[in-house]
């Protein structure tokens, strides 16, 4: 990459960070950043979720407070997420190059109506009488989640925090606390998979990594202030060009 392209993927791994932190959608950001500059789909989206662990992990860590006595749920959900994880990465390689390309703009798709419906999604949830736990449905849900989340990941967040919303009773702040930990260790584990299967090109991951790293933090402190509708009309753009990218290439 130039010095330019570099700055530009800091720039947008900031933004994704934020947004993975409070939202949960920053690879609707960063993967058409990364076609942009000129990586393959297959090696921007491996790229795409080595780079934004850190990030992930940094808003979990912003987030500590809210995870204060939710040890038992993350003991619970996290082996599903890791094997959901997994089992999307090995999807990923194992299936065709094309095949992701045919695949990826539909998933998109399904991400950005996810984001659109968001407030309508939350308004539902607030009506309905949830579960303290979620039982088995959540633990399978955040398994598939995590199968999605390994194979793409755009959207990933707005999925788990779904799941949670209808199948548990918990305040949305510690939801979004739990769901960046589960997400965050979804992204590692396809990661260090992605290390020693597939191409990475180290010199994004780099760059999306510190540019993360930026914007879980701010995420974290200052993201509940910035407008909802904001974020994700810029979401919603950004994914509509990569999938206009995606299906011109």
């Amino acid at each position: 990459m130039t010095t330019w392209e570099v700055v530009f993927v800091v720039l947008a791994g900031v933004f994704a960070g934020g947004i993975n932190t409070v939202v949960g959608s920053g690879t609707l950001v960063t993967f058409p950043v990364l076609l942009a500059v000129g990586f393959p789909p297959v090696t921007a989206n491996v790229s795409n979720s080595l780079g934004l662990v850190p990030g992930s992990l940094s808003g979990a860590w912003g987030y500590r407070r809210e995870l204060d006595g939710q040890g038992p749920r993350v003991k619970r959900l996290l082996p599903a997420s890791i094997l959901g994880g997994v089992v999307g990465a090995v999807l990923l390689i194992t299936l065709p190059e094309d095949a992701f390309a045919a695949i990826v703009p539909v998933l998109i798709s399904i991400a950005l109506v996810l984001v659109i419906a968001q407030p309508w999604l939350n308004r539902k949830l607030a009506e309905r009488e949830r579960h303290e736990h979620g039982g088995v449905a959540l633990w399978v849900g955040v398994f598939l989640a995590g199968i999605y989340g390994g194979y793409f990941g755009a959207a990933q967040g707005v999925l788990v925090m779904g799941l949670m919303g209808v199948l548990m009773s918990e305040h949305i702040q510690r939801m979004n606390a739990l769901k960046n930990v589960l997400t965050a260790f979804v992204n590692l584990v396809a990661g260090v998979l992605f290390i020693f299967i597939a191409d990475v090109a180290w010199d994004a991951v780099l760059a999306l990594a510190v540019g993360s790293v930026i914007g879980g933090q701010l995420g974290a402190k200052v993201g509940r202030r910035l407008p909802p509708t904001a974020l994700r009309a810029v979401i919603v753009l950004v994914g509509a060009v990569a999938i206009v990218q995606i299906l011109t290439r």
